[in-house]
């Protein structure tokens, strides 16, 4: 699979875009695949400029006007977070030519820093784009296909799926960047170790200026530790013997960066007071494993995280379907102080998706409780709902409610 070009569901996304807007931003974390799939889609029409490159980037920074007469569109700026200070000078060209569709296809890894200067200075003018690290039907090759409720029924009632645990939490363990998938190999453990050091490095000192960068790392695994878990800012403080305000800035800048996924709880109101406080997951399950220690299948499933890590793969995969199909992904918890709660909620807009994340291969009738329940307190905005499961088994457990495979789902 060695050099291999993966196909991605946001290609039509970005396509569309180009013929819409006078310019595209794509963001996303580093590695994710933004200069791939901008010059598979792209390459043939546009020139490609790089502002990593120290040369260009001087060049682009002293003179910006002379820089862009070089580089006239159509043409692909990447890195666009190194000189933020173009965007102004690109708006002025897109002015003078307002109608022109498609000049400039911007990329860049730093949402903050990006969509503050994108806002002030191309509103109206950009579409904003994210690419994630791959979602496991793009894996697949079936980079478009349907999340299992938006199938019809005789897809949703097929018997039994074909499941090699193994397999999967060797999936799980290697997560979505491409370069892992495309380069099976890979020692892991090196691989993620130099991910997260550059990006300590790169990403987190361009957007605050952390000066131990050690404690931040120590931040990351404590953090990891309780992926999935209501975020208690004060607790991990503590623990870290930290500022809360130091905490809540470090998370800002792994949202911002895309590590991580801050998922809020769904509110409504059923007379009843739900919990306000969000939870926090890594947005790929092969950084969160590594952060973890965990290096084996067998240690991943049997450990204490095991729970935690296919609640990330699942929600990881909710949010790369919706964020690559060129939206923003409407999935919260739902959890109230009685103490009923479900894993995710899916906002299609129409209804809600409930589902339930269970680490047991054998799905029972008892696992559909919390999803009945959360039927019964929203009748009308509710449609059926699934336990995903690593097994293999795709059958009903209740009325409303039915096992759904994780290689299905």
């Amino acid at each position: 699979m060695a050099n291999q070009y993966i196909a991605r569901s946001l290609e039509s996304v970005l396509t569309k875009a180009a013929t819409e807007f006078p310019a595209v931003v794509l963001t996303g974390p580093r590695q994710s695949g933004k200069t791939t799939v901008l010059k598979h889609v792209f390459g043939n029409e546009y020139r490609y400029v790089s502002l990593e490159l120290p040369d260009i980037r001087t060049f682009a920074i002293e003179d910006p006007r002379g820089f862009l007469a070089t580089h006239p569109p159509p043409v692909i700026l990447d890195e666009i977070q190194q000189v933020p200070t173009l965007l102004s000078y690109i708006k002025e060209l897109i002015d003078n030519n307002r109608n022109a569709v498609g000049q400039y296809l911007l990329s860049g890894s730093q949402n903050i820093l990006l969509s503050d200067r994108v806002s002030e200075s191309l509103a109206g003018r950009v579409a904003v784009l994210s690419l994630l690290p791959l979602s496991r039907r793009e894996i697949a090759g079936e980079p478009n296909r349907p999340l299992r409720w938006e199938q019809n029924d005789s897809a949703r009632d097929s018997s039994q799926t074909t499941f090699d645990p193994n397999t999967l939490w060797k999936d799980l363990l290697r997560g979505g960047y491409p370069e892992l998938t495309t380069h099976p190999d890979r020692d892991l453990a090196l691989w993620h170790s130099s991910y997260i050091q550059t990006y300590l490095e790169r990403d987190v000192r361009t957007l605050r200026q952390i000066g131990d960068l050690t404690q931040f790392q120590i931040f990351l695994r404590t953090l990891a530790a309780r992926s999935g878990q209501l975020l208690n800012l004060t607790s991990i403080a503590r623990d870290l013997g930290v500022a809360v305000n130091s905490i809540k800035a470090w998370v800002s800048v792994l949202e911002a960066s895309y590590q991580v996924t801050i998922l809020r709880p769904y509110h409504a109101n059923v007379g009843k007071r739900l919990v306000k406080t969000p939870k926090i997951y890594f947005t790929d399950v092969g950084t969160l494993c590594h952060l973890t220690g965990l290096k084996d299948p067998e240690h991943a499933l049997a450990g204490p995280m095991g729970g935690a890590i296919l609640e990330t793969a699942v929600l990881s995969e909710l949010v790369k379907t919706y964020t690559h199909r060129g939206g923003r992904p409407s999935v919260y918890f739902w959890r109230t102080t009685a103490g009923a709660e479900v894993d995710f909620v899916a906002d299609t807009g129409s209804h809600l998706v409930p589902i339930e994340v269970k680490l047991s291969s054998t799905p029972r009738r008892t696992m559909a409780s919390s999803i009945t329940k959360f039927q019964q307190d929203l009748p009308q905005l509710t449609s059926d709902g699934f336990v995903v499961h690593p097994g293999s088994l795709n059958s009903p457990l209740s009325k409303g409610v039915r096992s759904l495979p994780f290689a299905e789902f």
